[in-house]
C-alpha cells in the first residue's frame, strides 16, 4: 500500500506541475483571455491521455501502473480526465441514463457547491 501511495503522490507531483506549466504556456501563447483556456486544454488534453493510456495499458498487460500514470500523473494534470473515464465507461457499459445522470450531477453539485464554499466563507469573514 505505501509503494503504491507513493506512486500515486509522485505521479500527482508531476502531473501537477504539468498543469501549471501548460497554463503557463497557453497564456504565452494567447496571451490572458476572458476565456479559461489553461483550464480546458488540460481538460482536453488529459482526458485524450486518460483514454489511450487505459486502451493502451489493457492491451499491453501494465495495469499495474495505472496508480502512477492514470490516478497520480492524469489525475494531478486534470480530475477531468477521471470524469470523462467513468462518463464513457458507463456508455460502454450500455448505462447511458446513468451516464447523463452522473454528468448533470457532477456538474451542478460541483459548480454549486463551490457557490456555496463560495457564500460561506465570504459570510463567514465578513
Amino acid at each position: 500500500m505505501i509503494f503504491t501511495l507513493t506512486q500515486v503522490a509522485l505521479g500527482g507531483a508531476i502531473g501537477a506541475a504539468a498543469r501549471y506549466l501548460t497554463g503557463v504556456a497557453v497564456v504565452r501563447l494567447f496571451g490572458l483571455t476572458g476565456f479559461p483556456l489553461g483550464v480546458i486544454t488540460v481538460n482536453i488534453v488529459g482526458s485524450f491521455l486518460m483514454g489511450a493510456f487505459i486502451v493502451y495499458a489493457g492491451q499491453r498487460g501494465l495495469t499495474h501502473l495505472s496508480p502512477f500514470v492514470a490516478t497520480g500523473i492524469l489525475g494531478g494534470f486534470t480530475t477531468f480526465s477521471a470524469f470523462s473515464l467513468e462518463t464513457v465507461t458507463l456508455i460502454e457499459r450500455g448505462q447511458a441514463g446513468l451516464a447523463a445522470l452522473y454528468v448533470g450531477a457532477s456538474v451542478m453539485c460541483s459548480v454549486g457547491a463551490l457557490a456555496l464554499g463560495i457564500w460561506a466563507v465570504r459570510g463567514a469573514l465578513a
